[in-house]
Parts: structure tokens; sequence; C-alpha cells
């Protein structure tokens, strides 16, 4: 049965937020994003300060099954590994309702998290990830180093972006609606809208003249095709 709380008429996919440890507060850019936008829903993974890996697993795979139309998930911190876990356990075939992810901030959890509580999530899935996908890091993230963020996207297959000096991407790093993130999620959700296939061309970095966040003019974003 569909969840009668989750938006459905929007031409658009259904975007999932996905938060991490201890849920997102009123200031956190995922509560400002759904708060802002009709088509997104929070998935209600439960136990915030003491999360079971496959308990949330199992309640994303849930929301994803419910929507009942495409979705991009857009997951924060620990929320990351719970949809790499979702994508390693499901397996979802080609066709899936899963039509894209924005995955920011993924603490580290194999080698000495910066959480005990994190530690129930490791091993980091190693799988390529079934749909497209953004990885985005912060350059002076305590959960996790930029050298490991990029692996991880390596692993993931995904599209790796530099998000500046910004910490952990929440609500204490003052983003408010988070304009960058935004934008990376209009790639994203393009990509959906027009799935068919581009033109193979060289990686190219750019960098987008935003707000200076944390010291760093604008950030980059690595874009492979």
């Amino acid at each position: 049965m569909v969840d009668q709380n989750i938006p459905s008429a929007s031409p658009d996919p259904l975007l999932l937020i996905v938060p991490g440890l201890n849920n997102s507060g009123p200031q956190h850019w995922q509560t400002i994003w759904e708060e802002q936008r009709s088509n997104a829903h929070r998935v209600e993974l439960g136990m915030w300060d003491n999360p079971h890996r496959n308990t949330w697993v199992n309640k994303l795979n849930l929301a994803i099954r419910d929507a009942g139309r495409p979705v991009v998930l857009v997951a924060h911190s620990l929320g990351c590994h719970a949809v790499a876990w979702w994508a390693q356990l499901e397996q979802p075939a080609p066709g899936h309702n899963v039509v894209g992810a924005l995955l920011v901030a993924p603490p580290e959890v194999d080698f000495f998290p910066r959480d005990e509580r994190l530690e129930g999530f490791a091993p980091t899935p190693s799988l390529e990830l079934p749909f497209p996908s953004i990885l985005v890091a912060s350059r002076n993230d305590p959960y996790i180093g930029m050298r490991a963020a990029r692996r991880l996207a390596r692993a993931w297959g995904s599209q790796f972006a530099d998000a500046g000096e910004v910490g952990h991407i929440n609500a204490d790093s003052a983003i408010g609606d988070w304009a960058f993130g935004q934008f990376l999620l209009e790639q994203l959700l393009t990509r959906a809208r027009h799935p068919e296939p581009v033109a193979a061309e060289k990686p190219v970095a750019v960098r987008f003249g935003l707000p200076a966040q944390g010291g760093i003019a604008g950030a980059d974003l690595n874009v492979s095709p």
C-alpha cells in the first residue's frame, strides 16, 4: 500500500530524504528541502540515536517500493551507507524506479570511525551503484578525509563533487538551503527527466561561482558522463 503521506501529484521524481545518525533537525538543509519541495518525503528510518543497518535498509526498501513513481534518493552521512547497503542487498534490476542518488558527506565506517555507532554499517559495500549518483564531500569534514571520500566515489561509481570547507555539510555548517547541493540535485533530476545517453566526453572539472562557503569561493564538480 502506498504511504498516503508521500506526495504524488508531480511530474518530477519523488525525492526520498534519507538522513543519517540522529536524524536531521530544523536547520539542516535536508529539512529545509523537505519543507520547500512538494515532491520531497523523509524516510522514517527510526532508531536515529542507535541505528541498526538491516532495519534502516528494510525501511528504505519499503519507502522506495511504496513510492509508485521514479525516485531520487537524497542521503546525508550514514544515510549514504544505508543507500549503498540497500543497493547491495536488493540488487535492483535495470529499469528500477530509483533513478538517481545524491550522497552527501558519507562518513568513514571501516577504519577508526569517529563515532562507534557507525561501525554497524561496516564493511562499506564496494559495488558500483546501478543508478546515477553524485557523492559530495567537504574538505574539512571530521568524519572522513577527502582522499577516502574520493576512493568511495570511485568504488560506488559516483561522480565526485568538492563542496569546499563546510564541515560535515549539516546544520552546523550554516549553509541554509545549500545552493550548491540544489545545483547538484538538479543535475540528477535533469538526467532522470531525459535519460537518453549522451555522447562520451572526457571528464572535466568545473568551478561554480557560488557564494563563499567555509572560505572557499564556489566548489568543484568532477563530471564524468
